[in-house]
This record gives structure tokens, sequence and C-alpha cells, in this order.
């Protein structure tokens, strides 16, 4: 039977998602306390591959096991097993093909920023002494839904088919002393998401205007994109599914 694990993650003290040969990795980390309590060797299929220090609210992953679950004593369990910055928040029994990465619709991603020194967030946003132009920031995220082809904030030497992906929401909000910029789309390129904001608080500050955003764009040329902004103000925060896929 397949199963769809619901988590989310604290980061900081991993080297992302994926399992890595000599690094702590969630990936990693929720496999071996499956394979402990379900004393058989179990692998996860995660909807995504978040770098090292990125967060997670919500991301989901799939493992085969051939019994039935008791998905309410197995949460409980693993949240006792794994360590305070990975909790597991659901798991669900899904149709045979289901695939947490290929079948997934969108994503969503928040990038948070401070605009003042705050103890509370330290590794889980990004400090600016200065606040950027919000209004020429959120005219320069509109620009995002008329291109496809986002090859420009994809990190280099990526093994992908295709740059494309479709942007269907991207927006900044400041509240406070805070800013957040969220933005979902069908698949994202890896550090696509920091490179875009980096690029837009380029022009939140008038380092670069919005006609050159289009110039970016088209050259299809990381170095034209600005610098990748730190990995701690970056949240994958939901990942969706068609509902024919849960049992």
């Amino acid at each position: 039977m397949r199963y769809f694990i619901e988590i989310a993650y604290n980061g900081k003290n991993y080297h992302g998602w994926q399992v890595q040969p000599d690094a702590a990795s969630v990936q990693q980390t929720i496999e071996e306390a499956l394979s402990t309590l379900l004393r058989a060797k179990t692998e996860i299929v995660g909807a995504g591959r978040t770098d090292a220090g990125v967060h997670a609210k919500q991301i989901f992953a799939h493992f085969d096991f051939a019994e039935a679950i008791q998905s309410v004593d197995l949460v409980y369990k693993l949240n006792s097993f794994l360590p305070p910055d990975i909790a597991i928040k659901n798991i669900l029994t899904v149709k045979e093909d289901a695939h947490a990465r290929f079948d997934a619709l969108s994503r969503t991603y928040e990038y948070h920023i401070c605009l003042e020194k705050d103890p509370f967030a330290i590794d889980f946003c990004h400090k600016l002494h200065h606040s950027p132009d919000v209004v020429k920031m959120n005219q320069a995220a509109e620009i995002l839904y008329t291109y496809n082809d986002f090859q420009c904030f994809s990190k280099s030497k990526t093994d992908v088919k295709t740059y494309n992906c479709s942007v269907t929401m991207a927006k900044w909000e400041k509240t406070g002393n805070k800013l957040v910029f969220t933005i979902t789309a069908d698949r994202f390129l890896r550090n696509m998401v920091r490179a875009i904001v980096g690029t837009l608080l380029d022009i939140g500050f008038e380092k670069i205007t919005l006609d050159d955003l289009h110039n970016i764009i088209t050259s299809k040329n990381r170095s034209n994109a600005g610098t990748s902004v730190p990995a701690e103000g970056l949240y994958l925060t939901e990942v969706t599914y068609p509902k024919e896929l849960f049992l």
C-alpha cells in the first residue's frame, strides 16, 4: 500500500531535504525513523528538494508498506522518535500509483524579511537595514505572470528537461516591520525563489528597473539576475494534489 506523509520542519540543522553522503538531511532522518518503527527498510520520495537551511511548513512524501497502517498511532510514535525540529502532521492512504513529486498540482513558498533586529526571528528571516519600495516590487512580481521560461533564476548546471514554470501568484505584503513574499507555481527550479527575491529587492532598492527585469528574464542568463537571498528566510508552505489521489 502507498501512503502520503505530511511533514513540517525547521531546516536550520539539515543540509536540505535530500539524502547526502556525509551530512544530515530531513529525508534520511525520517527514513531511519520509519524503518525502525515499521521494522522494514523504508524509503520516502518527497514533493521537492529544499536546500540547506530552508524550512517547510508543509511538504509531502510517499512511501510503500505491505500492511495497513494505523495512521494516528504511527504519527504519534514518529513524533516521539524524531528530533524536535521535524514534525509529522498526518499519514494518508493514497492510490498505489500516487507520486508525491509528479502528482503535485502546485507549490507555494514564502520568503520572510525582517526590517528591524528581532531576537525571536534568528534563523527564520532575512534581516534588512532599510525598507525597499514594496509598490515597485509588486509591480515587478506581476511581470512574472507573463513569462514561462525562468532559466535566468535557475542554479547553473541543473539537470532539468525544461526551465518552464507557470507562476499563478506572486505578491509582497508588509505588516509592521516584516515583509513576506509569497509565490505559487506548478513547479520551481533549483534556487529559483531565492533568485527571484534577490532580483525583486534590486528593483525595490532602485538598483534596476522594471524594464531591466524583462531583459533579465529573456536573457535566460543567471548572471544577469540578482543575488540569491539567504536560505533562512525561505519556507515551503503548501503543496496541493488532486483530491482523487486520496482514498
